[in-house]
């Protein structure tokens, strides 16, 4: 299949056209053109070889969503038509423990990223969603709500499952004080999500601009974090804080707002470990914890759970020829809250 989209051919490159072929259909994998592509941070992280050695030419995207053209003669979850979603991973070993257990994204031998990596042959480069169209296992596709937006449901598989599934694994539910560090792809969704399970809701943010929309997105209480001091009046207040920013700051300074048995779950990552004072922890029985993602199973419940609320993510549409400063706005949190690539402009 022939696929026409953008690439990066070295860390320094910005992007340019790119043509390349995608498999034929083998009996499970599944077709689509695609409508939309979110841009994730992730994305220029890799791009950019920020997280070490990238694999070049790079289409990158791991957010995508768009509709059915052809199905292998062994797909039975899947129509010519239908709604489909792709995120951050297309493959698993489906044998270990992890996999067995709808966790596909803590496989034991490594997922299979939507891009920048090899798929499980070890010859081809995975080649992601900024482009026209896509071939996939139909068991590593996800089915998306008919009365979503289409652009907005692009960032839930990656920005919105992020956030989905600590929540869920944490059991959020009413009365739980949830807090969401930053306001940002990750931090909007949090806010949503966790409005949308019942929780009582606060966003720490460096950016006074940002209480209107952290209020409109439904949270009950906005802090300013400019003077990280001030915290100090609400130790002990929160059962689980969820940090979803990348910059460095004072992990121990958030631990001590948790209350007994609270837990904080890291989902950024920082440029530099964090440096935990151990009684910050002790004291009130605390947990610190990371998440990532989510599996196959958690993912369609996560859509099911936004068709359900009417849960999208706040994206500005962009042209595949506003990619180059799209990034440069990503990466200078000029965007509310996620860039989506108009899938028919490739």
């Amino acid at each position: 299949m022939k696929s026409r989209g953008l690439a990066v051919m070295n860390s320094k490159a910005l992007f340019e056209r790119y043509e390349f072929d995608r498999r034929d259909l083998r009996p499970n994998d599944v077709a689509l053109d695609i409508s939309y592509a979110g841009i994730c941070h992730s994305d220029i992280h890799q791009a950019r070889e920020e997280w070490g050695p990238s694999l070049y030419p790079m289409v990158p995207g791991h957010e995508i969503v768009g509709i059915v053209r052809e199905i292998g003669p062994h797909v039975t979850n899947f129509s010519i038509g239908q709604r489909i979603g792709v995120g951050v991973f297309i493959d698993s070993c489906r044998t270990c423990r992890n996999c067995l257990r709808g966790l596909e994204q803590y496989c034991e031998n490594g997922m299979t990223g939507t891009y920048n990596t090899y798929e499980r042959d070890g010859v081809s480069i995975a080649m992601g969603g900024y482009c026209n169209n896509f071939v996939i296992d139909a068991d590593y596709a996800v089915h998306v709500p008919e009365n979503l937006e289409l652009a907005g449901v692009a960032p839930l598989l990656c920005a919105g499952i992020t956030l989905y599934s600590p929540l869920k694994h944490w059991g959020a539910q009413p009365g739980m004080r949830v807090g969401v560090i930053g306001l940002g792809g990750l931090g909007h969704m949090g806010v949503k999500f966790a409005k949308a399970l019942g929780a009582h809701v606060t966003v720490f943010s460096h950016s006074s601009g940002k209480e209107s929309d952290a209020l409109k997105m439904g949270a009950d209480r906005f802090i300013l974090t400019k003077d990280i001091a001030k915290l100090k009046q609400y130790t002990k207040q929160f059962d689980l804080i969820l940090n979803t920013v990348s910059a460095e700051l004072d992990i121990n300074a958030y631990l001590n707002l948790l209350t007994l048995d609270g837990t904080l779950v890291v989902i950024g990552l920082p440029g530099k470990p964090y440096s935990v004072n151990a009684g910050a922890l002790i004291g009130d029985r605390r947990s610190l914890a990371g998440s990532q993602i989510g599996g196959i199973p958690e993912m369609q419940e996560m859509l099911n759970f936004c068709g359900l609320h009417n849960i999208v993510s706040d994206v500005e549409v962009i042209k595949s020829d506003y990619v180059n400063v799209a990034y440069e706005r990503t990466v200078a949190s000029d965007v509310k809250y996620r860039f989506v690539i108009d899938g028919k402009t490739f």
